[in-house]
């Protein structure tokens, strides 16, 4: 999800730096209101769990989609299915995303510790070899969406600012221990509305405790569709998330991003989008030296499980407060 969410600030800058152009996405129709402010933007679902499945329901998506007499294909996932349609693409110029393979796999075994390239900009670049250049440097964002009542409901005082808080990962290696999280909400909601974001079953459990315990605290995990927590999250004035799709939701709709890294690092290029370096709080590499252990977060030693713990709830509040 934080990969697809990713790509909308960059279509955002091409079509309005380009407005001659007109963009298909190709994704999953759970994505597709990711897409829906982009002007000159259309979606096209892929079904990959029906129609589409496997290599002959792959070359039957590239017939429905020369359909739409293309001129160029932009791969911006560059794995085995979109290798597959390229080689269905026979003729039509294609540009793959170039994921940098080498250098991720320098950072994550400890060769060299440095920034690379972000992702929004390896999008920009394949844009560029199709001869359509990007500028991320002036981004522009939607205004926020109109909130319906029940939307407005989650919002406990109308007086105070919002903070979304999504404490979840795809890793636990990637999540603030749970302990911790509560303590941060304790202390935010005496000053801010809190949203709590989030889904799963066990998910909504803790969330609902959450909201339970403390005022100004509400949760809508398991109660909204996307499109309707697309439109919550235009509206907050800060987002606190893990290295995780929320993060990247809230980035791509402009608001202001705090996230907490555990064994995942910003160096390795998924820091959202237009945030400032210090909005990337990391977990001490003095006692977890060899972070980050992996791009993706699920391989790390023995131990680092908690490595994200090392954040301090001080400075989580403290950081929080000063960007509001």
């Amino acid at each position: 999800m934080g990969d697809v969410a990713m790509t909308v600030p960059v279509l955002r800058a091409l079509t309005t730096q380009h407005p001659e152009l007109k963009i298909t996405v190709v994704t999953r129709v759970f994505f597709k209101p990711f897409f829906q402010d982009l002007e000159n933007v259309t979606v096209f679902e892929a079904d990959l769990k029906g129609k589409h499945n496997g290599v002959f329901g792959l070359y039957k998506l590239s017939k429905e989609l020369k359909a739409l007499n293309f001129d160029a294909v932009a791969d911006l996932h560059n794995v085995l299915r979109s290798k597959i349609l390229k080689f269905f693409f026979f003729g039509k110029k294609v540009v793959q995303l170039d994921k940098g393979r080498a250098e991720k796999k320098a950072l994550v075994s400890g060769q060299k510790f440095q920034q690379l390239k972000t992702t929004h900009l390896r999008y920009a670049e394949v844009f560029e070899a199709l001869g359509y250049s990007v500028d991320l440097s002036q981004p522009r964002f939607p205004e926020p969406k109109y909130l319906s009542e029940n939307l407005n409901s989650f919002i406990s005082k109308k007086d105070l600012k919002t903070i979304g808080i999504a404490p979840f990962a795809a890793h636990q290696s990637k999540m603030y221990p749970l302990s911790q999280t509560e303590d941060v909400i304790q202390e935010l909601s005496k000053s801010y509305n809190i949203i709590l974001f989030g889904g799963g079953k066990k998910e909504v459990e803790i969330l609902n405790q959450f909201e339970a315990k403390f005022n100004n605290v509400t949760s809508v995990a398991g109660k909204l569709n996307l499109e309707e927590e697309l439109s919550l999250i235009s509206n907050l004035d800060l987002m606190l998330a893990m290295d995780s799709g929320n993060a990247h939701l809230a980035a791509m709709l402009g608001k202001k991003v705090i996230t907490i890294w555990g064994v995942t690092h910003p160096f390795a290029g998924f820091a959202p989008f237009n945030q400032p370096k210090d909005f990337a709080l990391t977990a001490d590499r003095l006692q977890f030296p060899l972070i980050p252990t992996s791009i993706y977060g699920n391989k790390f030693p023995e131990g680092y499980e908690n490595a994200a713990g090392t954040v301090l709830v001080k400075d989580i509040i403290k950081k929080i407060k000063t960007s509001l």
